[in-house]
């Protein structure tokens, strides 16, 4: 079992430090990208989406003009223990609208209703949200009560409403952090461990699986609604 708390200011370091932990070890589950640990390319992503949830986590504390929520699940038992976590945007202008971005739960406690629990509470404050995940994952969300809107590159957008919000909504601009003198230190010595070659190979196979995952993304769609294009939610207001 889980306690469920809500945060509208930063967490405690003890929690950010085990959410940002849980982006490293389950990269694979929360990038968009879906990037293998066998792909050189796997720490790049680590560092990249790791410093884009560390941003987030900040902007709790409204620094940076984005509205973020964060919803963590502790242990009962151990309740310095986060099994879960869910980093969600209230959407301008809209007070029942809300997008995730991110949200896990420890492998070792999965199958126990937290996702469902953390969601719930989200819902009851905002009953209008959105989210992507693969194709592989829309029952899941659609057993939540999310429904199918469309594609989105090579994810399926789901909302618990069958349209998207027309209001804003406020995101990091993550640009800065991959053309950041970090991720180019990351890159290099990517290059230096694995080779030219490899890293060539390693960028043709993340593009590879993109293609793959977005024709897949779009087929669900059509297959599934008739169409592919998606009504997203609002527009996107990018804000450093």
């Amino acid at each position: 079992m889980s306690t469920i708390t809500l945060f509208q200011t930063p967490p405690p370091e003890l929690i950010k430090s085990q959410i940002l932990q849980m982006v490293v070890d389950y990269l694979t589950d929360i990038s968009m990208v879906a990037i293998a640990p066998s792909n050189p390319l796997y720490n790049l992503y680590q560092y990249g989406i790791g410093f884009e949830v560390h941003l987030y986590l900040d902007a709790l504390d409204g620094s940076k003009g984005i509205p973020v929520e964060l919803i963590v699940a502790l242990d009962d038992e151990d309740p310095s223990i986060v099994v879960g976590f869910l980093l969600y945007l209230p959407v301008k202008d809209d007070p029942e609208a809300c997008a995730v971005p991110y949200m896990a739960v420890r492998a070792s406690h999965r199958r126990q209703g937290i996702a469902r629990a953390m969601l719930h509470q989200m819902l009851g404050r905002y009953p209008h949200a959105d989210l992507a995940c693969t194709v592989a994952k829309v029952p899941y969300f659609e057993s939540l009560g999310f429904q199918v809107l469309g594609a989105r590159g090579p994810q399926v957008v789901m909302n618990t409403y069958d349209h998207g919000t027309d209001s804003l909504l406020a995101v990091l601009d993550v640009a800065p952090i991959y053309n950041s003198l970090e991720v180019r230190q990351i890159h290099t010595y990517l290059l230096q461990q694995h080779g030219k070659r490899a890293m060539t190979d390693a960028e043709k196979k993340r593009d590879r699986q993109l293609d793959q995952m977005t024709r897949h993304a779009k087929a669900f769609v059509q297959e599934r609604l008739g169409e592919s294009a998606v009504p997203g939610i609002g527009g996107g207001l990018r804000l450093v």
